[in-house]
């Protein structure tokens, strides 16, 4: 792009598009970042931050300081680069590529783009001055042997690994930390003066005081001991920490929401719809705290109305407050075994906002009118007050609607008649779902049952009933209304997307399939109903499940984005996260949206533009993952404690994945994984085949295929890497044994010939 003339455009003059948003967000509004851009693209050229501020005439200090803080937030969500001459300059896409860092426990990484393409690999030697979580800015750099797009960091733009949990060593004069997350492969060294009270092999948490470089690992001192790592509860400190999980509300939220009660007071409940008559009922869980959804259902003559309440939260969390901030930080509760952290305080998730029986509440509505083939012909939103009617569980629901239990349907005699519209409404839809394509597969979720001093019991499986499947229905439909409704208003804001597969992705299980004599339709471009299809197809098969389990690994992660890329796995061309703000942050943005087109306003005054809803999409996509990581690190070693005692028994299993090194088995009826070494396997060579998920042996024939059922016996569990290893037992009952197990030692030591496997 040639060099244009400033005098070609007044910038100072031209009006900016996002003026009003602006002057609603901040007192001394400045320049939007679309107007930023667009100035440097005409400009063609890089402009340090003072002429960027002559160009808009921008003078007073204030005015210099917001500009100075605006530039450096565009430099750190990768929309500008400040280069080596002190100027900045517009970011090229085609060659630059800006998102975030994932580690790998061997020591190499990828990057995570922010545009939702292909990951970007990073060597060891990149991977040096970066931690898990970073934000960097990567050129490509070339293809590595496996065919993967490698990166070369150009740029760090955020440091994200500001704590490192883990055990403290004391050897050989050196003094450092292994980190408890495992994505972080780089010990710390502690400071000779930072090691306070801390003792070797202590759970520490350590501070961040030099983040790494190409030539040095992270430095930090210790500033909290939790203990031993054994202790009850630990599990939960250390994941809390070592993800850097917000878990304190600060001192400023505390002060702000001081005047709140749990009650609603009467002058917000003026202007809005009544619905306090209406029978609305929740439906959760037994152990739910929190109800931020309702639903009420009817007859009419062409079908069914059908409302969806949901609490009100944008009413109390009013955009840049203390409590927006701090539900912007966590952006999800998180859900560990028998405790949560939540994303509001717990005056307004189990109170104020939480749709609790026979109490008023603020809500927001989705109102749809339903026709006799379950799709729906219109439907609005507003903003009302309810009072629920009664707070129902999914195994009374069930029990009613079901099984036929008429001692509760006495008890809940007067909602009984909209729960069996509800019910009748549900079957008629469930058959519009499958017609659509919309996935069902049948995955085993888990619940952990605790006894005294917080030990397992057991782990039992977590049955979804009717009732669980009609509520998902609702929530399905009303967050795909949210999404048409805010698309049709072209106003910024935050969708789910779920893309179909890669075509790599999709060429691996189309050959995987074809060895089994399966045809997927579709072609190049499969739809959700060609999945279903081939499900329903193999369900008498011996291998549906390993089929089933192919088929979902095929799949993309779902994220938050402003792209309108449609839902794939639910067959809808829109979709958003609408049905609970309670717990996150995504549903209250878009709650704030649908607010802003209700008053009237245009698009282009709501408070949050294109880059700022990209952007706060990939900070919930992100921090959803951290919330998850964390989950599941917890659950990995409340399972090893478990098992801790079970060394030596044997167990059934089915292969749940297959990987170069050997397999992994999840035990049937106790629903824990460990792994059987590839060393493990006899006296043969195993090649791994990816495409068809099985190690083939060379010289036997044996194979060793996802969702084959194995005996094993439980040779050692690692609390410390929250893993388990397996010996896998043989048909004749032979065990092929690991050497120095405690389960197994051998009596003599003898002398073998070296073998390579």
């Amino acid at each position: 792009m040639s060099p244009k003339s400033k005098k070609d455009v007044d910038f100072n003059s031209t009006k900016d598009p996002y003026a009003q948003r602006e002057a609603e967000k901040y007192e001394n509004p400045i320049p939007s970042r679309e107007l930023i851009l667009a100035a440097l693209e005409h400009a063609g050229k890089t402009l340090s931050r003072t002429e960027i501020a002559n160009l808009f005439k921008l003078e007073e200090e204030d005015d210099l300081e917001a500009l100075r803080r605006r530039l450096r937030a565009m430099e750190r969500d990768g929309q500008l680069l400040y280069n080596r001459g002190q100027h900045y300059c517009l970011v090229n896409n085609k060659d630059l590529i800006v998102g975030r860092i994932i580690g790998h426990p061997d020591g190499f990484g990828f990057l995570r783009p922010d545009d939702g393409s292909d990951d970007l690999y990073l060597s060891p030697r990149e991977m040096n001055p970066l931690l898990h979580n970073d934000r960097a800015m990567l050129r490509v750099a070339g293809i590595d042997k496996k065919g993967r797009r490698e990166g070369a960091v150009v740029e760090i733009l955020e440091r994200n690994t500001h704590q490192i949990v883990g055990r403290l060593y004391e050897e050989d004069g050196f003094t450092y930390v292994v980190p408890d997350n495992k994505n972080i492969a780089q010990t710390l060294l502690v400071q000779t003066d930072g090691v306070g009270d801390a003792q070797h092999g202590q759970i520490v948490v350590a501070e961040v005081t030099e983040q790494p470089t190409k030539l040095h690992q992270p430095i930090g001192r210790i500033i909290e001991v939790l203990g031993d790592h054994l202790a009850p509860g630990m599990e939960i400190e250390m994941a809390i920490r070592s993800y850097e999980l917000p878990n304190i509300w600060p001192t400023e939220l505390l002060d702000e929401i001081q005047s709140l009660t749990d009650e609603v007071p009467e002058s917000a409940k003026e202007g809005r719809v009544d619905l306090r008559s209406t029978a609305l009922v929740t439906i959760d869980g037994e152990d739910a705290r929190d109800f931020d959804d309702a639903v009420y259902c009817k007859k009419t003559p062409k079908g069914w109305k059908l409302l969806v309440a949901i609490a009100d939260v944008s009413h109390y969390v009013q955009v840049d407050t203390e409590l927006d901030k701090e539900a912007k930080n966590r952006s999800t509760s998180v859900y560990f075994p028998e405790q949560v952290i939540p994303m509001l305080p717990e005056i307004l998730s189990n109170g104020l906002c939480s749709l609790n029986p026979h109490v008023d509440r603020l809500c927001m509505v989705c109102e749809l009118f339903i026709d006799q083939d379950g799709q729906v012909s219109r439907s609005r939103f507003y903003d009302a007050v309810m009072r629920s009617h009664a707070r129902l569980t999914y195994t009374e629901v069930a029990n009613i609607l079901v099984d036929g239990d008429e001692v509760l349907a006495d008890k809940y005699q007067h909602v009984l008649p909209h729960l069996r519209e509800l019910y009748a409404l549900y079957k008629v839809m469930r058959i519009s779902r499958e017609k659509r394509g919309a996935m069902d597969f049948d995955t085993q979720e888990t619940r952990i049952m605790f006894g005294s001093d917080r030990k397992i019991e057991k782990i039992v499986p977590v049955v979804r009933n009717d009732a669980h499947k009609l509520i998902e229905e609702f929530m399905i439909t009303a967050n795909s209304a949210a999404a048409k409704y805010l698309n049709a208003k072209k106003i910024p804001k935050l969708l789910r997307i779920h893309e179909g597969p890669s075509a790599d992705k999709l060429l691996n299980l189309k050959t995987f399939l074809g060895e089994l004599g399966l045809k997927f339709g579709g072609g190049v471009s499969p739809t959700p109903l060609d999945y279903m299809h081939l499900v329903d197809s193999v369900k008498d098969r011996p291998d549906a499940h390993l089929i089933q389990t192919v088929l979902l690994r095929s799949m993309s992660q779902a994220v938050y984005s402003p792209d309108l890329k449609g839902h794939f796995g639910l067959a809808l061309d829109a979709y958003a996260h609408f049905t609970s703000p309670i717990r996150r942050y995504p549903d209250l943005l878009v709650h704030r949206a649908i607010r802003h087109c209700l008053a009237g306003k245009p698009p282009e005054s709501f408070v949050y533009g294109m880059p700022e809803m990209i952007m706060l999409g990939e900070h919930c996509s992100a921090n959803e993952r951290r919330a998850d990581d964390a989950t599941r690190d917890v659950v990995s070693w409340l399972k090893c404690e478990y098992m801790m005692d079970k060394i030596g028994e044997e167990f059934s299993g089915i292969i749940s994945a297959v990987t170069s090194f050997g397999f992994f088995v999840e035990l049937a009826d106790i629903y824990v994984e460990g792994l059987v070494h590839i060393s493990n396997l006899g006296q043969d060579y195993f090649h791994f085949d990816p495409t068809s998920h099985q190690l083939k042996g060379e010289r036997t024939n044996t194979n060793y295929r996802l969702g084959d059922t194995v005996k094993i016996r439980v040779a050692r569990v690692d609390l410390d890497e929250k893993k388990m290893d397996f010996e896998l037992i043989y048909k004749d009952g032979s065990v092929k044994k690991i050497a120095n197990t405690d389960t197994d030692k051998p009596k003599k030591k003898r002398r073998k010939k070296k073998t390579t496997k």
